[in-house]
């Protein structure tokens, strides 16, 4: 392969790409006591939220005030579903718009939380412009909160997803993807980020353990579930390091991981979410794994996570192909009916800062 297309890594043209940003600040008592009552603080916040955001052309806002975990994948019917720790937002960005708050009566929130889910078409090329309109949607609401100076943290999210078997399934049309880094994207589209800006970059992928794999991995009436784990953790492992990817994850408790930089922030794993917290500056970390020996999971979830040095000038292309190398190995254990399953992968790029 040559070096301008190891600079890329060619993914199906029905790849599937999200943005979406949340700020956040602390529902502090100071804060409260300047309303009536809880609900009539989410009521008129939720008024000049939607006011705000119409100003500038952010179309599809939600306010979140239950505490719960924001989570966007695409998909061609707009609906939420929320569990006791997420609240999961499904949509096709270049046709859904909203404006809804999500609450619990009589629950206060530790934090209010909004969520702007990117609109329109070509995320990716305009992303730094939806960052954009975000910032100066918090330069105009900071002023007209009760209390000044609240501490407003953003995160910026994005991802791509798409089915790594889907050459296998006749979709054998790609398109090459540079995947450069959000902080250096944005620089060249003039949209200004500060100093501090915490970055994280990795990769999920779900391998679902339907009736073909369980019979392949209880061959034989083997029911020790902790030696399959450890099993498939290993040829992972394995996979992953012949081609040089050494932040890996495994994740079969049923949790979802949740990849944070722990350099950064404290790791707390919930019943709904496995956290996995890599330094991307930390040079050779050991893999981690998390599985629960007492059951078999309907998906194994694996992460790998870019490191300073898999970031170049052009992007993450080069890490991607890694990526894509080592699963082609790793997959050939797994009697996958490819044709019919799939095997999502999931890059994310997510950026973080506070804005005031």
């Amino acid at each position: 392969m040559s070096v301008s297309r190891q600079k890329k890594v060619y993914l199906p043209t029905a790849t599937r790409k999200n943005q979406y940003i949340t700020i956040g600040f602390p529902l502090t008592d100071e804060y409260l006591n300047t309303y009536a009552d809880l609900e009539t603080c989410y009521d008129e916040f939720s008024k000049l939220v939607y006011q705000l955001a119409e100003k500038q052309e952010l179309y599809n806002v939600h306010v979140v005030t239950t505490d719960k975990l924001p989570m966007v994948r695409f998909h061609s019917e707009a609906y939420c579903l929320s569990s006791n720790e997420q609240l999961r937002f499904f949509y096709n960005p270049a046709h859904h718009e909203a404006n809804r708050i999500h609450s619990t009566p009589g629950f206060r929130a530790r934090k209010l939380r909004i969520v702007f889910l990117a609109t329109g078409d070509d995320l990716r090329s305009n992303s730094a412009s939806f960052h954009s309109k975000v910032q100066h949607f918090i330069s105009e609401l900071a002023p007209l909160l009760p209390v000044k100076n609240v501490p407003i943290k953003i995160r910026d999210h994005q991802h791509i997803s798409y089915d790594f078997f889907a050459k296998a399934k006749g979709l054998k049309e790609t398109y090459g993807y540079k995947l450069r880094a959000v902080d250096s994207r944005y620089q060249r589209r003039h949209c200004e980020l500060p100093e501090n800006v915490s970055t994280l970059n990795y990769v999920t992928i779900n391998i679902p353990v339907d009736r073909r794999i369980k019979k392949q991995l209880l061959a034989n009436d083997n029911v020790d579930f902790g030696s399959i784990y450890q099993n498939v953790y290993d040829k992972f492992v394995q996979a992953t390091q012949s081609k040089q990817l050494s932040r890996v994850a495994m994740v079969a408790n049923g949790k979802l991981p949740l990849v944070r930089n722990s350099k950064y922030e404290q790791l707390t794993s919930t019943d709904e979410f496995q956290m996995i917290g890599f330094d991307p500056n930390v040079q050779s970390p050991a893999p981690i794994g998390h599985w629960d020996s007492n059951k078999l999971v309907d998906v194994f979830r694996f992460v790998i996570v870019a490191g300073k040095s898999d970031e170049t000038d052009e992007g993450y292309g080069r890490f991607m192909n890694q990526v894509e190398d080592a699963l082609r190995i790793f997959t050939q254990e797994f009697d996958i009916d490819k044709e019919h399953v799939d095997v999502i992968l999931r890059f994310h790029q997510h950026i973080s800062y506070k804005a005031q």
